[in-house]
Formats: C-alpha cells, structure tokens, sequence
C-alpha cells in the first residue's frame, strides 16, 4: 500500500513539474500550486471590508467570502495554479525607479503607471493562462478548470503567498527576493489534486520605505491599505469626484501609482519581460498633460486601443489630467495650461466640469506639496 501511496505521489509531482516547465516555455516567470483552504483570510478579508477600505469597489462587499473560497467560486475546484509574470519592458535601465520619481518632478509631464503604458495585461496573461491549460488537457485528458486574471473575486496575493511566488510586502503587494513586485498574477482553478508548492518567508524585516512614500498615506499601517486614499483607486477605480484635500498630493499621476513600489528596495532586482507586450506604446510615455488632455474622445479610444487604460472612459482620463494641470498650476501660473482648461471648461460631464473648476482655481504657491524622491532603503 505505502508503494501505491509513493507512486500516486511521484506521479502528482510530475504534474507539476509538467505545469512549471510549460509556463517558463509561454513566458511565465514562475508557477506553484496552492490549496483551496484560505480560511485563516477570511478574518482579515471581513475586517477590511467592515473598515470600508475597499471604497466605491462594491463587488467585493458583494462577493464577500466567496473570494476566500475557491471551491465555493467553482465548485470541484481542490487546487490553484499559480502564475506570476514580470512586466518591467526589456530596456528598462538599471537605474528606473530614480527615473520614475523624476517624472513626479517635472509637473507639466502626464506620469502613467508602468504596467499600463504597454498591452492590457488582462489580455496578455488571459491569453497564455488559457494556452497552458489547453496544454495541461492535452497532456492530461479533459478536467474542470476556470482561468482568471484578476477577473473575478479571488484572492490573488493569498493564494500567490501560499503557492511560494513571494511574501506578502507592507504595502500589501506580493514580493520576490528576485524579482521585486514588479509582476502581474494570474490563476487557473482546477478539479485536479496538486501537491501544493511551499510558500517563502516574508523579508521586510523593519523596512517601511514604502509606507513612508505613499503620498497619500493610503497604506494605513503594515499590511493595511485604505483604498479610498490610494491613488491608484483614485484615478482608475472611482468614478465620481475625487475628494478635495487629495487632489494637491495626486500630482501629475493621471493613471496609477507606482510610488509604493519605487522605494522598494527589493525592485532593485525587478526582472524585464522577454515579451514585446509591454514594451511602453508610442506617445504616452514622457507625454505633456497638455497633449493628452487634448485628445477628443475618438483620439482617446484609437490610441488606448488594447490598452488597460481604455477602462477609465475618456471623461474619467479628463477628470484626471484636469487635476494635473491644476497641480501644475500649484507650481507655476502657465495660460498655455488655463487656455486648454477653458476649452473643456463647459464638458458635458458634470465632474470633468467641476475638476476643471477646481483646477482654474489653482494659484502658484511656494509651498505645494511635491512628491517624495528619497533613495530606498537597503533589503533586510
């Protein structure tokens, strides 16, 4: 019997090396395997959600403990496969993270977040999700699986925490010794028993760089993050008016944030993707605020085609460039920038209206907040 129970063994972990050896081949970076059984989440899933911190996000209230039950999501599912995939671009200089908090400098330049300035990832990592589980069937015979990217409620940093692709970091996104957190996740839920790949032990240590540069303190304490402060829920998540008192601490960041990630010292070792798709498109890196909030609706929707960014609609992209230009005004009185904010000033939109307002409303001052550009500090 203890043979039988070895060769059941031997043949599960074939499957997996069979699943991690298939992934490397469609450009996954790494894969594991993780159970079902998230449990121990669901507290600190209930207690987020009764804090409010998920804001506007209404479907994760919704969805409640269902995204700490996988089984529960698709039912007959008793393993997760795991995947990350790094999306820094391929000439991505050594020295990006500097790079990056320079551009919070220069107040006239549109800042988008890095992992939007290339193909909507959903599409690429969707694609090569569905391209490894045609293989594992192929190899395998017909089985029950369901593929997502962050497409449905799962809880993707537990179950990547589980599967050993990195530790949880203090600003609540996954981190890998060799690869920073620069990578997207993705998940295949299947009807198949898989040993479960071990997790890795967290190297914080008593680091807090990321905590002290949020520049609107969203990450509440280690660990904890208040979405409704959170720029990247700001400009992307929220569709109504952005509060007031978080317009000035925005920036020049019209899609995203990646200040948290910036200060990491463990992004000193963020690996390139050997895929073009996110090599950065032509006009939206290091573009001016005021080309790009000229683009008509019908320019918005051509050049973002294929894009992540096309989700935020061209109003909420107004909305956005509009507290830019009015933070630039913070810096600079410039008619260039008040000309183009009076072109749009009669939107029919009610809150591009009112950011454009806002923004007009904006006077040069010496002492206008300005984005932290501090080295980071050295890995635990």
């Amino acid at each position: 019997m203890t043979a039988e129970i070895d060769a059941a063994q031997k043949v599960l972990q074939e499957k997996v090396l069979q699943v991690q050896a298939w992934g490397r081949e469609l450009g996954f970076s790494q894969i594991g395997i993780s159970g079902v059984d998230l449990s121990a989440a669901e507290p600190g899933l209930l207690a987020w959600l009764a804090a409010g911190f998920h804001g506007h996000m209404h479907y994760m209230a919704r969805h409640g403990l269902q995204r700490a039950r996988p089984a529960q999501l698709v039912p007959g599912t008793v393993s997760v496969i795991t995947a990350r995939l790094d999306y820094l671009p391929a000439h991505t200089p050594a020295h990006w993270p500097a790079a990056e908090r320079q551009r919070l400098q220069r107040p006239g330049e549109a800042v988008v977040s890095l992992y939007a300035r290339g193909r909507d990832y959903h599409k690429v990592m969707r694609s090569r999700l569905q391209k490894l589980a045609d293989r594992l069937t192929a190899a395998w015979g017909p089985f029950g699986y369901r593929v997502f990217t962050d497409s449905a409620p799962v809880l993707e940093a537990e179950l990547a925490q589980r599967s050993g692709l990195g530790w949880r970091g203090k600003h609540t996104l996954i981190l890998h010794r060799q690869a920073g957190s620069m990578f997207f996740l993705g998940e295949i839920y299947v009807d198949q028993p898989l040993p479960p790949t071990p997790p890795t032990s967290g190297h914080c240590g008593t680091c807090s760089a990321c905590l002290s540069a949020c520049p609107t303190q969203a990450i509440v304490a280690p660990y904890r993050l208040d979405a409704r402060r959170c720029i990247s829920y700001l400009t992307i998540e929220h569709d109504g008016p952005i509060p007031e008192p978080l317009r000035p601490l925005i920036g020049n960041r019209i899609y995203g944030c990646d200040d948290c990630q910036t200060a990491c010292p463990w992004n000193q070792f963020a690996q390139r993707s050997p895929l073009p798709d996110f090599d950065p498109r032509p006009g939206l890196t290091g573009a001016t605020l005021l080309e790009l909030f000229a683009w008509s609706e019908a320019d918005f929707l051509r050049r973002t085609e294929g894009s992540a960014i096309r989700r935020i609609g061209h109003a909420r992209w107004l909305r956005n460039i509009a507290i830019a230009l009015g933070n630039a005004l913070r810096q600079r009185d410039d008619p260039a920038i008040r000309a183009a904010l009076h072109r749009q000033a009669q939107h029919p939109d009610p809150h591009v209206r009112e950011h454009i307002a806002w923004a007009l409303a904006q006077q040069a001052s010496p002492t206008s907040p300005i984005s932290p550009t501090g080295p980071p500090r050295c890995p635990s």
